[in-house]
């Protein structure tokens, strides 16, 4: 009889024989999870890491890495190096038989998972800060890239509704096959059937030889509508038969060809509302809009900025060639960009940085340095001493202001800004505007009880 099942068969005070040691680590390390973090720590020896950084290193909501290693640590496998803020790191087995499990897992070869592979989900990751809400996030696209239901991304400009559309994509069955993106509010009603459809020789002048639409060439993958809501009612009309029928000709064609595709949508306008004022076809809304993921302005998790500042930094520097540490950004520019309500969110925040790399004459980037697309950032002191805000900032402020006092209505908002509904949609737009992430609970606290 070996150490092991000598050591699995010892009977414990009570009598009753000791649960079979190999069994429960086996059981303990099936989770890709567990198992993932056990290796990252056994790989770093000499090194503690918090929660905080494991959630961001595995993409995974607290409570399950907060269980993950609390199991990991009872098994004697990782121990707890610190209290504030809790710190884990390897542990060297005390008893011999768990030491030899260990080191028969650590040898064999990792289980390289989908995610571990996805350049968009290494990207995703990225984005990830100290806010859950990209976390959470995570888990529904983890959900909806199980099956093929239709998914809609909703958000501002520059949030990352394509990465996610791309991570829904490698992550499902459809991962190995074809991604065909298509920027809606760039195809005029003229270029739309040609696009999407394709063209036979002859259709039309010009069309010297067949080509295939993006929808044959996503036959067997996703096809990703990017801005679906600028679509005109007669490509919606023409979108819809073909999300009903599965079939579509190509223009100036007879012939019906059968499709396979999976449907992805980002939008960053209300469609909700647009339905409503019958701007957005109802039924083709429902078809779009099986599965909802709505990704948060980056104003909205300002505690991530300076998170996601330093690591766009960081790769404008590597990409450059410099250490990674080669500039910083000072106190005062991470304030500046705290304070800044980020209209183009993750995108703008990312060029800024680099802007703000290559224009700073040293190693550390100042308030002065830092550049915004859209104007200064709000000036916290009005005083006469202080910068007073500009036209654009008063605007932007006023316009938000209305918005929170009539709940977000905007029939009610424009008529109190006095002007059309359209150009108060446009002044959204531009400046990026969302309701406050308290606005939901203001809304229903104002709900009579039942």
């Amino acid at each position: 009889m070996d150490d092991l099942t000598f050591a699995a068969r010892r009977v414990t005070g009570a009598g009753r024989p000791e649960p079979d040691l190999e069994t429960r680590f086996k059981g303990l390390v099936q989770s890709p999870l567990r198992a993932g973090i056990l290796r990252f720590l056994a790989a770093r020896p000499g090194e503690s890491f918090d929660i905080e950084t494991l959630m961001q290193t595995f993409g995974r909501m607290r409570q399950d890495v907060d269980a993950c290693v609390r199991e990991l640590v009872e098994f004697g496998i990782v121990r707890r190096v610190a209290d504030d803020p809790p710190q884990f790191g390897a542990s060297p087995p005390e008893r011999e038989d768990v030491a030899r499990l260990l080191d028969t897992f650590l040898e064999r070869r990792a289980h390289v998972g989908i995610e571990d592979t996805s350049p968009s989900v290494q990207r995703f990751r990225e984005l990830i800060g100290r806010d859950e809400k990209m976390l959470a996030i995570f888990e529904w696209i983890r959900t909806a890239a199980k099956s093929d239901i239709s998914v809609l991304i909703l958000g501002p400009t520059g949030s990352g509704k394509e990465v996610v559309a791309r991570m829904i994509h490698e992550l499902s069955r459809r991962g190995q096959e074809k991604f065909q993106a298509v920027n809606c509010a760039a195809l005029p009603d003229t270029l739309f059937e040609s696009e999407i459809f394709g063209y036979e020789r002859g259709a039309f002048t010009g069309a010297h030889d067949r080509k295939p639409g993006r929808l044959e060439l996503a036959n067997g993958g996703t096809l990703f509508l990017d801005e679906i809501g600028d679509q005109s009612l007669v490509a919606q009309a023409k979108l819809l038969r073909v999300l009903e029928e599965r079939r579509f000709e190509r223009l100036g064609g007879n012939r019906s060809i059968a499709v396979d595709f999976r449907l992805i949508s980002a939008t960053n306008r209300p469609l909700d509302l647009f339905v409503r004022e019958g701007r957005f076809r109802e039924d083709l809304y429902y078809r779009v809009n099986a599965f909802s993921i709505r990704l948060p302005a980056l104003k909205e998790r300002t505690v991530d900025i300076p998170v996601l500042a330093s690591r766009f930094l960081a790769r404008y520097c590597a990409n450059n060639g410099l250490p990674l540490d080669a500039k910083q950004f000072s106190r005062e520019a991470m304030d500046l960009m705290t304070a800044y309500p980020w209209p183009g969110n993750i995108r703008e925040l990312e060029s800024t940085a680099a802007r703000a790399a290559l224009s700073a004459p040293g190693r550390v980037i100042r308030a002065a340095d830092i550049e915004f697309l859209h104007g200064p950032a709000p000036v916290k002191d009005q005083s006469p001493s202080g910068r007073l805000p500009s036209l654009r900032d008063a605007e932007r402020a006023h316009v938000q202001r209305v918005l929170e006092a009539v709940r977000w209505n905007k029939l009610e908002a424009a008529r109190v800004l006095d002007i059309s509904r359209g150009t108060l949609y446009r002044k959204i737009d531009e400046y990026g505007l969302m309701p406050s992430p308290d606005a939901g609970q203001k809304r229903r606290s104002r709900q009579p009880a039942n």
